[in-house]
């Protein structure tokens, strides 16, 4: 099997283009059923993964026509985004074989990530992986390729520095908060949405005891268990405009499709806090926040690609341990190479087990007739283990008989190694012993 990696990321695709390819866990499988049923005369395992920061499409085919899949997963991919495939081919990238087997442990490895060495992509690629299995589209090889991406980023985590001290989205909205307002704990902060994402930036905020905080979630009661871990209260999504203007720090990160806060209703609340700053997050792929609000002077909104640089510059610290991160994953690439290579030799592998046990199961046949009719055992088993030997030799022995000059000798040397193994061992000082039972 060949393995195609397709997708774009933070570094190739702005992050409005990004939105429109962002598919939700339970989106996924229809999508990859669909995706499927498009290829259907290839057949191919198919993966997605889908963060803020990338979507990507993992691929396993037949080698020979892997490389028909490409173009079709491109237009594919464009539809579910609503583009062109010519726009979108100039902010995707392609990885095969080798290189798509590299780019899935750098991903898993956090190496490829806006934050160097985050380790919250692991969960998001083992979501792919269940939604993917779901689907029924993982297969083998996929699910080879994703464990052993499990297995190289665990490695990565325990071998090297790569993770330390890494400073993440959560920790990096609290950083600028702070840079904002002189005392956090005279704030008030709103987070809008109740994910994983919500959870760890509340759990940063919470540490540094803010005045107040309130989630608003659209299930209340999600909201509402996600509130009583930090003390907050809990809104529904309804209730937004009427008290947006209570909060000085908003952040948010849902899954709609939509943005569920508007220009309209910041401008309200501006004019209801008279003029006061308000600092607003949006961690959201598409967007939660209007991209308008950016241009209010009285808002600081920073979204997913705002906070890069902030944890870029923390990223640097930990430089020194990519290239040992990166061997660790060189290695990773080789051993999957080597289980491609011995899983493109199982199909000849049950053809040859297929051919021996019928020819086994033909000598058994005629052996039972001869005993049947009263033959002597010694005899039938002779002709037996003559009929096997023919049967097994024939082949070889008609090869080398009608091979030309020029290939007789490899032809030759490639029989001796698979049918004379023993006889170096034969041959050697204690050659009375060779083959013998001990």
């Amino acid at each position: 099997m060949s393995v195609v990696a397709l997708g774009l990321n933070h570094t190739t695709a702005p992050l409005d283009l990004r939105g429109r390819f962002a598919f939700a866990p339970d989106q996924l499988p229809m999508a990859l059923r669909g995706f499927r049923d498009r290829l259907q005369r290839v057949a191919p395992e198919a993966a997605l993964v889908s963060t803020c920061n990338r979507t990507e499409l993992y691929v396993a085919a037949d080698p020979r026509v892997a490389q028909e899949i490409a173009r079709p997963a491109l237009d594919w991919l464009a539809e579910q985004g609503g583009v062109q495939g010519s726009l979108l081919q100039s902010y995707t990238y392609v990885r095969e074989d080798r290189e798509a087997a590299r780019h899935a442990f750098r991903v898993a490895a956090g190496l490829d990530s806006m934050v160097l060495g985050e380790p919250q992509i692991l969960g998001q690629m083992k979501e792919a992986v269940r939604q993917a299995d779901e689907a029924g589209t993982l297969g083998s090889t996929l699910h080879q390729l994703f464990q052993r991406s499990f297995s190289v980023a665990k490695e990565v985590r325990t071998a090297t520095e790569i993770g330390a001290h890494s400073i993440s989205m959560a920790a990096a909205s609290v950083r600028l908060a702070a840079q904002l307002f002189e005392d956090l704990r005279d704030i008030r902060v709103l987070f809008v949405g109740a994910g994983e994402m919500i959870e760890l930036v509340a759990t940063h905020f919470a540490a540094r005891q803010p005045k107040a905080m309130a989630v608003a979630n659209r299930t209340l009661e999600r909201g509402e268990k996600l509130a009583g871990r930090f003390g907050a209260q809990a809104l529904r999504l309804s209730d937004l405009p009427d008290r947006l203007h209570e909060f000085d720090a908003v952040v948010s990160c849902t899954a709609s499709s939509l943005p569920i806060i508007g220009l309209g209703a910041v401008e309200r609340a501006l004019k209801a806090r008279r003029r006061r700053p308000m600092f607003m997050v949006d961690l959201a792929v598409p967007r939660d926040i209007e991209p308008e609000v950016q241009a209010l002077s009285d808002v600081y909104l920073y979204t997913v690609d705002d906070l890069s640089a902030l944890v870029q510059s923390a990223g640097e610290k930990r430089r020194a341990a990519v290239q040992q991160a990166e061997a660790i994953i060189d290695a990773g690439v080789l051993s999957f190479e080597h289980w491609l290579d011995q899983r493109a030799a199982v199909p000849l592998i049950q053809a040859l087990h297929q051919q021996t046990d019928d020819w086994r199961q033909a000598e058994i046949q005629r052996a039972r007739r001869l005993l049947a009719r009263g033959a002597d055992v010694d005899a039938v088993l002779e002709a037996l283990s003559r009929g096997l030997t023919q049967k097994l030799l024939h082949g070889t022995m008609a090869e080398l008989r009608s091979a030309e000059a020029r290939d007789r000798e490899q032809l030759a040397a490639t029989v001796s190694r698979l049918f004379l193994r023993s006889r170096g061992a034969a041959e050697g000082p204690d050659a009375g012993d060779a083959g013998e039972p001990r």
